[in-house]
């Protein structure tokens, strides 16, 4: 055998055992799953709930139109400081101040009617007087005259005139009697004509108090919608009227925020809010919620949900009013806001990544602790899943369905295996989560890559890389 053959011999025999070696080892690795890992500690969690909205000053008015007509004065513009009373605009007035001036004088007539019906009454209270002494007169002279005819004193001629006269006085009276009564209905009339028109100089005098604008609370007019020559209408029925301009009260300031649906419930009146303004990058204002909606508004249209006719599963937001302590200067309503509001507060608790988080199966956990040779853990609580066809909870139909019952835990590093560990969290920061049981502080846990936690079994081999990821340029490399 020549040298060469030898060498040839020698390769080959080097090569069949590195291939064996990169076999074995392969083999060996196989099953492995490279991961990270970080360790359990311990640290002050604070819950936030952040939410967008808009600055609003916590009082503000729409002033829309009251009466109909041309505008022809405005006489504040934006930025103007005004008082409640002080005058906005006004419309044309003609018409409406003629109304009234021939009102007035329609009272002044009626005025007028009332004392001529108070005099007549007073005329004929006294002629009524005066026709009952002239009816007593002939009652008197008439009687005398029975008593002189009867004894023959006086001829029948003389007694029929006092009979005539008697009777006269009565019909007299009677009249006037008659007068006053009319005289008294047409005071009434008159007394009622006045409250008529009274109350019809009312309504013209608020038609024309209506062309002239004023304020209804002090504030800062922050709007003016319409300018001179265009015209007003009323509102009717479900239309507004025409709207003219706002006046803010920026004495107190909020940022009025939409929550969502899923963070609501952790949001109560009270809890330190730090709201940060579009306009003014990089500052921090100070706030705390006043209000908390208890109506939900369709993200899509903005409506409530009860006045939507028709169902929907769209996601919806809840009204959260956050008012400022100390507002910047400048501040406009209308603004784009952020409030991230603390919910919560812990001191020094057990708290991992939010991304170790897990979800697993009985069923999963079960296989996993039959491949290792154990019995499979009963002991283990079941997380309330999704509701099962029958409308019970997972966890009430435990006894048919707890294979496919979802439970929610961590993996952590045990002799080179990932082992599942159910976990029970609490209050959740930014980036990571409070866990109240199932870990200790120092235990390593498996934190990514998102690929290896998304797939990786239970009692899985791992190996642990938390070398940082290599950066590529441009071109790949």
């Amino acid at each position: 055998m020549n040298m060469w053959q030898k060498i040839g011999i020698g390769v080959g025999g080097a090569a069949v055992l590195a291939g064996g070696v990169w076999f074995t080892i392969r083999q060996i690795n196989k099953d492995v799953v490279t991961v990270q890992t970080e360790p359990v500690a311990r640290q002050d969690l604070t819950s936030v709930v952040t939410a967008s909205g808009e600055i609003k000053p916590l009082t503000y008015t729409n002033v829309l139109g009251e009466g109909i007509g041309k505008i022809t004065e405005i006489v504040v513009k934006e930025g103007d400081h005004v008082k409640k009373g002080d005058v906005l605009l006004r419309l044309e007035s003609v018409q409406p101040s003629a109304d009234v001036d021939a009102q007035r004088a329609g009272i002044e007539a009626a005025g007028a009617g009332i004392k001529s019906a108070e005099a007549n009454r007073i005329s004929a209270e006294a002629d009524i007087k005066s026709r009952a002494a002239d009816l007593e007169h002939s009652k008197l002279e008439w009687e005398r005259g029975q008593e002189l005819f009867k004894e023959g004193l006086i001829p029948k001629q003389d007694y029929d005139t006092r009979k005539a006269a008697y009777d006269g006085a009565a019909a007299a009276l009677a009249s006037a009697q008659a007068r006053a009564e009319q005289s008294r209905a047409q005071l009434g009339q008159a007394h009622s004509g006045l409250t008529q028109s009274r109350a019809m100089l009312s309504r013209l005098s608020d038609v024309l108090r209506k062309t002239t604008y004023t304020a209804p609370i002090e504030g800062v007019v922050t709007y003016i919608a319409v300018r001179v020559g265009e015209n007003v209408v009323p509102g009717i029925q479900n239309a507004t009227g025409s709207y003219l301009m706002t006046i803010s009260n920026m004495s107190v300031v909020t940022s009025e925020v939409m929550v969502d649906e899923t963070d609501i419930a952790s949001v109560r009146v009270g809890e330190v809010a730090d709201v940060t303004i579009d306009a003014l990058p990089g500052k921090y204002t100070k706030g705390r919620v006043t209000e908390v909606g208890t109506q939900a508004v369709l993200r899509s249209s903005g409506l409530a949900s009860t006045q939507s006719t028709t169902g929907n599963q769209e996601a919806k937001d809840f009204k959260v009013v956050v008012t400022l302590e100390n507002p910047p200067e400048g501040l406009r309503p209308g603004l784009s806001s952020t409030a991230r509001i603390t919910t919560a507060q812990k001191k020094g608790v057990i708290t991992i990544p939010i991304q170790a988080l897990a979800v697993r199966t009985k069923k999963d956990l079960d296989e996993a602790a039959k491949q290792a040779g154990r019995k499979p853990d009963n002991s283990i609580t079941l997380a309330a899943g999704r509701p099962a066809p029958d409308g019970t909870s997972a966890a009430s139909s435990s006894s048919s369905n707890s294979k496919d019952a979802e439970i929610q835990g961590i993996f952590i590093i045990r002799g080179g295996h990932a082992e599942f560990v159910p976990v029970a969290t609490g209050i959740m920061g930014v980036t990571d989560i409070e866990v109240m049981s199932g870990v200790n502080e120092g235990d390593q846990i498996i934190t990514g890559s998102y690929k290896a936690l998304r797939t990786l079994k239970p009692d899985a081999r791992v190996k642990v890389d938390n070398s940082p990821p290599k950066v590529t340029d441009d071109n790949g490399s």
